[in-house]
C-alpha cells in the first residue's frame, strides 16, 4: 500500500495507469531490440559425395591433358630419302614391306622396283595396299586382286583390257613414285616378255 501511495505521489499516477505504462515500455523495449539483433547464418550447403567430387576432378584432369595435347604440335614423319637398290630378288624385296620404318617401301611392277614411302597411308601396314609392299604386285594390280596367289609377274592368260588396267597402274606409279631398281633374273626376263608381247598388241589394235 505504501509503494502503490509513494508511486502515485512521484508520478500522479494511479497504481494501474503506471502498471499499463510499465507494460507498454517492455513491450516496445522488446520490439525495438528484435530489430537490431544479427540474421542467423544460412545453412551451409551440404557436401557433395566422394564419387561426384573424383569425377569432377576427373573431367577436370581430362580437359586439361586434351588442351595441352592441342598445344603441342605432332611431330612430322621423315619418309627415308629414295636409296637406288639395284637388281634385287624376291627374296630381298620381301624386307622392304614397311614393318621397317627405316626402310623404304618397294613394290615391283613388271620388273621394275618402285619406292613408295610416299605413299605409307596405302602401301604401309595397316593400309589398304599394304598387301602389295614388298611384293611383286603386278598380276594382282591387273587384276585388281587382293589374293596373295595373285601376287606375281606372271601375265599369262589376261585379257587386253586388264593388262591396259595393269598399263594404267604403271603409268600412275611411274608419275607419283622414283624407280629405284629392278628383279632379278628370270622375274625381269619374264616381265619383259610381256611387256614386249603387250606393245605387239597394241601395234596390231
Amino acid at each position: 500500500m505504501e509503494i502503490a501511495e509513494t508511486l502515485q505521489a512521484y508520478t500522479g499516477l494511479t497504481p494501474g495507469a503506471a502498471a499499463t505504462i510499465l507494460a507498454l515500455m517492455v513491450a516496445t523495449y522488446l520490439l525495438v531490440s528484435s530489430l537490431f539483433v544479427a540474421p542467423a547464418p544460412a545453412p551451409a550447403p551440404p557436401p557433395k559425395p566422394p564419387q561426384q567430387q573424383q569425377q569432377r576432378e576427373a573431367e577436370k584432369a581430362q580437359e586439361e591433358e586434351e588442351k595441352e595435347e592441342e598445344e603441342e604440335e605432332p611431330m612430322p614423319f621423315v619418309y627415308p630419302d629414295p636409296v637406288e637398290v639395284g637388281e634385287v630378288t624376291l627374296e630381298q624385296l620381301s624386307a622392304y614391306d614397311g614393318k621397317d620404318p627405316a626402310k623404304q617401301i618397294l613394290i615391283a611392277i613388271r620388273g621394275q622396283v618402285y619406292d613408295v614411302s610416299r605413299g605409307r597411308l596405302f602401301y604401309g601396314p595397316q593400309g589398304p595396299y599394304s598387301l602389295f609392299a614388298g611384293r611383286d604386285a603386278t598380276r594382282a594390280l591387273a587384276l585388281m586382286s587382293f589374293d596373295p596367289n595373285d601376287l606375281t609377274g606372271d601375265l599369262d592368260g589376261l585379257s587386253p583390257d586388264e593388262l591396259e588396267v595393269l598399263q594404267d597402274w604403271e603409268e600412275k606409279f611411274k608419275e607419283r613414285y622414283p624407280r629405284v631398281g629392278h628383279l632379278a633374273c628370270q622375274d625381269a626376263a619374264s616381265s619383259g616378255q610381256n611387256t614386249a608381247g603387250l606393245h605387239h598388241e597394241e601395234g596390231d589394235a
